[in-house]
């Protein structure tokens, strides 16, 4: 249970822009991919290798103590590929943190005695049916291997909780039914869905998309009504999975990603988010760069200063306290987003 101070803490964050809790802190340990996605540029730089190393997650302990920090999540890239993962699983645990990890569950079965002993639960990428899951990676066998490492993990701890997370856009909207099948044959908790980010220069885009590739990955205009048709269906024949929450998002929630796509063709606004990321949790990169959130620009490195003194320098304070979340074009199409109110806890 978090604590009253905690909770406090938290509450000052919000009000003062000035970080006193830091519940969440999200590290990319490795920033190279094991699969080549379609919709995602971050494979396209495994050539240009960066890792965090034992110093760098042992230099943040002191600024996670101080912040109270409640929960990792390990990102990337793909965060397995780092070979010290699991001894910064290690330093991390020594503080009582919990891990949770996103990937792309290609390596499961090979590091499934190690992720049951330190990592407390798993977020994979799933991408479709067999098949389309394979082509949309890019990776053959991809969807046999996150089914094999999930068996491989519930053998040895069969309450183990693996989620599931969808990237919804063109070569896959049409298959979400199957989706949610698919979730439940390869044995997932519960599954989540969001739309693709075509808009920002996150994942690697060196620079935004232009036009012609983000129609690669988004809903043509005359598909819009077959995403909504889709959409009505599902909350209709798969709403006992909304109920006992196989499917994660809410009904509300899962109709914003009709709006998403609609929006940018003009027959609505974006849809609106709540989000207080920036105050509540950190994204560091592989190479040491700090972020307020996946999506917006960095303003520090942990490899010259210290995590603490980052967020709450000048910048950082005065980036917080002008940032308006309705208003900001960032934020405005952002698609992955964090609502944490002071009294809840991560994770």
């Amino acid at each position: 249970m978090q604590s009253i101070l905690q909770t406090y803490k938290r509450y000052r964050s919000l009000q003062t822009d000035k970080i006193s809790s830091l519940p969440v802190v999200i590290l990319m340990p490795h920033s190279a991919c094991n699969c080549r996605c379609v919709m995602c540029d971050i494979w396209k730089g495994n050539h240009n290798l960066k890792q965090l190393t034992d110093a760098d997650i042992e230099g943040l302990m002191d600024s996670l103590r101080k912040f109270g920090t409640q929960q990792v999540l390990m990102s990337g890239g793909e965060a397995l590929l780092n070979h010290n993962f699991f001894r910064f699983c290690e330093i991390l645990k020594k503080q009582k943190i919990k891990i949770s990890l996103l990937s792309t569950g290609l390596t499961l079965k090979r590091n499934a005695a190690d992720l049951v002993k330190w990592v407390d639960d798993i977020i994979v990428s799933l991408d479709g049916t067999e098949t389309l899951h394979d082509e949309i990676r890019n990776i053959p066998g991809a969807f046999k291997k996150i089914k094999e490492g999930i068996a491989a993990l519930r053998a040895l701890a069969p309450d183990y909780i693996v989620s599931g997370r969808t990237v919804i856009h063109k070569l896959n909207f049409r298959q979400w039914p199957n989706i949610i099948d698919c979730a439940k044959e390869i044995g997932l908790n519960k599954i989540s869905f969001l739309p693709a980010d075509t808009s920002s220069n996150a994942f690697n885009r060196e620079i935004v998309w232009g036009e012609e590739r983000q129609q690669e990955i988004l809903l043509e205009e005359n598909e819009l009504d077959s995403l909504q048709h889709i959409i009505k269906n599902m909350l209709v024949n798969y709403s006992n999975d909304f109920n006992v929450g196989f499917i994660a998002e809410s009904p509300l929630k899962i109709k914003k990603i009709y709006s998403y796509y609609a929006a940018y063709y003009g027959y609505c606004n974006y849809p609106y988010k709540k989000c207080n990321a920036p105050w509540v949790s950190t994204v560091i990169e592989a190479d040491g760069t700090v972020r307020p959130c996946f999506f917006h620009a960095a303003y520090g490195n942990i490899k010259s200063v210290a995590l603490d003194k980052i967020i709450n320098s000048e910048s950082a304070i005065a980036f917080r306290k002008n940032l308006d979340i309705d208003k900001n074009e960032t934020c405005i199409k952002c698609v992955c987003y964090l609502s944490l109110s002071p009294g809840t806890s991560a994770g």
